[in-house]
């Protein structure tokens, strides 16, 4: 049942409508609720569009229609995120191949390493993994070329502006050679469809509207549809770091001389206190439409606490302690945090009491090094010409580096005819199977000649099958560079007759286990500054334990395309483990527990002070401040620590506990 507020929005007529829905206020269902006012009027279904902010979002909305509509109805709705909905509709019609971040930016570090800066002491060129987040920042947010992006946001980087340039035209060009897509891509081909197709839809509903940016407002505009139909809430308006523009949903009643705006004012999720809490500190905001709350729940037991620590080890040890003693399930709590590093030492710390962690939003299971080379591996065997697969997989081997790596693809891909198991297997006879680069000195690309090597000198190492392989006159390789090669060599004698064979016939294989030992090696060198052949074995183990679970999952499927499509599209969504929360402030957005922590509450750690020199703002901040606290329903705990005993630095109570009149 829809209150009044709700059912007045639901109803609404079509046109632009915007509705402002705080947290809480029931925002889901007055969604779904205008989505069987559309059907009921006789829309169509294939009329209507829903982006969501997660396919998650979409799926349990569907889920609800189903009890008003069968899913033959249902079915024909386009929902999902704005990348989901890109994704269909272009593997429908066009041959792409959509990559992760981690992927995309192993292949433009291969073409940035072979650039040479004439650098100026005081401005260092960016590196290669920041300078394709600022790309992709750009391909969202800005309208105009990327040189005059450069020189807006930091003009003493207008020295590397056409060296910038020319590196991703390089990289768009490979991109475009190998029919890869990165996310930002997806949406420029998209919206470039669906202008060329003149798609025209009844109406689109926009789901945390106010979390749009350039790049998706545009895919908005340029769609025929008679209505829009946009959720948001410009509190929670915060990912200001991946483009998106408050202005669009500010603007919202200027840019549409039909607009409605309606606001849904009744919080079903928190108590008056924890409310209390996020609307003194929200109220420091500019306010760009009116609201108010009122609130529903009525919890005379809910508890707002602060707590100070001495340093903050002795802060996440209290924490775990507190959780320890809780009578709250670890599923309904939540430690929500600002800075990447306050993970590590909350989790270490809960598992010291043996208190299982359920992460999401640091670093993903996908990610992790282990499963990102194994996905990469499959994706060799799913599309031979992977360059970036390729890359990845290689260039973890002793010697041997993303420039080398791909250096050894293009060789392939020539003695191959353009295929590189033909290149490693059957390659045609060469004098020459490197290429010399082009020189040119303002683009930062200067000569590389080869001077072909004996390509015999590795023999006594290597199978015989393998030996003096024409790949092995690559100058720099070494014995242990050629003797990891030769292993990657054996993976393609693979014989691939279905993907549960294929995943064993890998994970069993003399190359995995090379990658399993060096991880491990280097992973407890780094721990504990020498090696432990029993933390080796544990490393290992671990390994093992997160193979395990990438093979039971791919045991849902029986095509291995299908089961790396599936992975691409749902990872950065994924959670890992089981009991508390453990959750950066972005990735706790649309949830809600019962008792939710929110640690490290110091001026400099949060707000974050070097985080909104980048990219944010002090408002923004207190956006984040405002989304994490309304995550809670019936506890909130705020923590802070004078001290950081690693860094040894100092440290005063976060401007939000004054502004929230917790602490003077």
């Amino acid at each position: 049942m829809l209150n009044k507020e709700q059912l007045d929005a639901a109803s609404a007529p079509l046109g632009h409508n915007l509705i402002i829905a705080s947290a809480g206020t029931g925002k889901t269902s007055t969604i779904v609720g205008r989505i069987v006012h559309l059907l009921q009027s006789g829309i169509s279904a294939d009329k209507i569009m829903l982006l969501t902010f997660t396919n998650k979002a979409s799926s349990e909305m569907i889920k609800r229609l189903e009890s008003h509509f069968s899913k033959d109805i249902l079915k024909d709705i386009q929902a999902g995120t704005f990348h989901a909905i890109a994704y269909r509709y272009l593997k429908e019609h066009y041959k792409i191949l959509l990559k992760q971040p981690r992927e995309l930016k192993i292949l433009l570090r291969s073409i940035y390493n072979n650039r040479i800066f004439n650098e100026i002491a005081s401005t260092p060129p960016y590196k290669a993994d920041y300078l394709y987040d600022l790309f992709s920042l750009y391909i969202n947010s800005f309208d105009g070329k990327f040189v005059d992006f450069i020189a807006q946001r930091n003009e003493e980087h207008s020295i590397y502006a056409d060296i910038y340039d020319d590196i991703f035209n390089e990289f768009m060009d490979l991109k475009r050679q190998y029919n890869y897509v990165s996310y930002d891509d997806l949406l420029i081909l998209y919206r470039d469809k669906i202008i060329e197709n003149n798609l025209s839809l009844k109406e689109i509903l926009v789901d945390e509207y106010q979390d749009t940016n350039h790049l998706q407002n545009s895919i908005i505009l340029n769609i025929k549809a008679e209505s829009l139909f946009c959720v948001g809430d410009y509190d929670q308006s915060i990912y200001a770091f991946n483009g998106s523009d408050i202005g669009i949903i500010a603007s919202f009643k200027d840019r549409f001389s039909d607009a409605r705006i309606f606001s849904l004012t009744k919080n079903y999720r928190s108590s008056g206190k924890i409310l209390e809490v996020a609307n003194n500190v929200i109220a420091h905001n500019p306010r760009i439409y009116p609201k108010s709350l009122e609130v529903i729940c009525k919890r005379e037991d809910s508890k707002v606490e602060v707590f100070s620590f001495s340093d903050t080890k002795e802060q996440y040890q209290y924490i775990a302690r507190h959780i320890s003693t809780s009578a709250t399930s670890l599923l309904q709590t939540a430690i929500i945090f600002r800075n990447n590093i306050s993970s590590d030492y909350m989790e270490a710390s809960l598992r010291e009491l043996g208190i299982s962690v359920r992460k999401k939003g640091g670093r993903s299971f996908f990610e992790s090094k282990e499963i990102s080379l194994l996905i990469d591996i499959l994706n060799l065997f799913f599309n031979k010409l992977d360059m970036m697969a390729f890359i990845n997989v290689l260039s973890i081997g002793s010697g041997i580096g993303e420039s080398i790596a791909k250096d050894i693809y293009d060789c392939l891909i020539f003695l191959g005819n353009g295929n590189i198991k033909d290149g490693l297997l059957n390659p045609k006879d060469s004098n020459k199977p490197y290429k010399n680069k082009l020189r040119n000195a303002q683009l930062g690309l200067f000569d590389d000649i080869f001077i072909q090597e004996d390509r015999a000198r590795f023999d006594r190492y290597l199978s015989s099958d393998f030996a003096s392989h024409l790949l092995l006159s690559h100058p720099k390789l070494t014995s242990k560079s050629a003797v990891f090669i030769n292993k990657f060599y054996k993976l393609f004698l693979i014989k691939r007759d279905n993907l549960d064979n294929l995943f064993k016939e890998i994970i069993n294989s003399d190359f995995f286990a090379e990658i399993k030992n060096s991880l491990s090696i280097s992973r407890v060198k780094n721990k504990y500054k020498s090696i432990n052949d029993i933390k080796i074995r544990e490393e290992k183990d671990n390994i093992d334990k997160k193979v395990s679970i990438l093979y039971n999952l791919s045991k849902s499927y029986n095509d291995l395309g299908r089961f790396l499509n599936s992975i691409t599209l749902n990872s950065a969504e994924s959670s890992s483990g089981d009991g508390v929360n453990l959750l950066t402030i972005h990735a706790s957005k649309g949830l809600e527990f019962d008792d939710v922590y929110i640690i490290d509450l110091m001026d400099g750690r949060f707000p974050n002070t070097k985080l909104m020199s980048k990219t944010g703002s002090l408002e923004e901040e207190r956006r984040l401040f405002y989304v994490a606290t309304t995550r809670a329903r019936h506890n909130v705990y705020f923590t802070f620590a004078y001290k950081d005993w690693a860094k040894n630095t100092n440290y005063t109570p976060s401007i939000f506990l004054k502004e929230a009149k917790l602490v003077r």
